[in-house]
């Protein structure tokens, strides 16, 4: 069955910006605030578990007893500050300070080239899509993807599997036809949920995650300068391509 469409996740398997990207991003917009919140690399690792940026601090404030926690207006500040931090994000989106991912840019292309559909499917804000796209790949770059899920477009974000079905329903494909590309467990929980085949490529907080029911699990997509240290142990090949993808997929089903 010949793959018809890649859907892609954003945050931590396009970019790795979660460590370099939002977590500097909150604490920048918490700093402003005048917040004594801060999340370091570990606090942060733990947080990812919460998918969703304004879901995360609500869970920051109760699970780390914070004094805001018993805030009435809580709900509207969190909103606030969300809004704060996006800004923030996109001014580091704008600096180049969040590169794609090894292989990234590569894979797009060859998909395109082999006219494999391409569509995303994120919790992160339209806002953070777009700018993510614009400044990595240039803005027409925008066009390639012909579905963008993301943000509160759909009521449950993942491990719920409402933005995939959403996708695959405005693409009017089956699941079996496509692939996803995740780096979370929530990610594949929620890719898993809508009957994706998936492919993961960790990151250093999902290292240790459990991707066994992946159709392929690997560090990187990688290309020549930056090389796929999975795909050399599994293929002795350097990187991810089209028809390793399709491979996998007709023996995955």
């Amino acid at each position: 069955m010949t793959i018809q469409a890649y859907i892609f996740d954003v945050d931590g398997t396009l970019a790795d910006t979660e460590r370099d990207g939002h977590r500097v991003a909150f604490n920048q917009a918490f700093a402003e605030a005048g917040l004594d919140w801060h999340w370091d690399e570990q606090t942060y690792g733990h947080l990812l578990s919460v998918t969703g940026g304004k879901e995360r601090m609500k869970f920051y404030v109760e699970h780390y007893d914070k004094p805001e926690k018993d805030d009435p207006d809580l709900e509207q500040k969190v909103r606030e500050l969300h809004a704060l931090k996006t800004e923030k994000y996109v001014e580091l989106l704008g600096n180049n300070a969040i590169p794609l991912r090894p292989g990234v840019k590569r894979l797009l292309a060859e998909a395109r080239a082999a006219g494999i559909r391409l569509a995303i499917a994120t919790t992160t804000t339209p806002q953070n899509v777009t700018a993510l796209l614009e400044n990595a790949l240039g803005s027409e770059s925008l066009g390639w993807f012909e579905v963008i899920g993301a943000g509160d477009i759909v009521p449950a974000k993942k491990p719920a599997p409402d933005i995939y079905d959403y996708v695959l329903k405005e693409m009017q494909l089956d699941a079996s036809d496509c692939v996803a590309f995740e780096d979370s467990l929530n990610g594949i929980r929620s890719s898993l949920a809508a009957k994706l085949p998936t492919v993961i490529t960790y990151n250093g907080y999902t290292r240790a995650d459990d991707f066994s029911a992946a159709m392929l699990t690997l560090d990187r997509f990688g290309d020549q300068e930056r090389p796929s240290e999975s795909m050399q142990q599994q293929f002795d090949k350097c990187c991810l391509q089209v028809e390793d993808i399709q491979k996998r997929h007709d023996e995955f089903l």
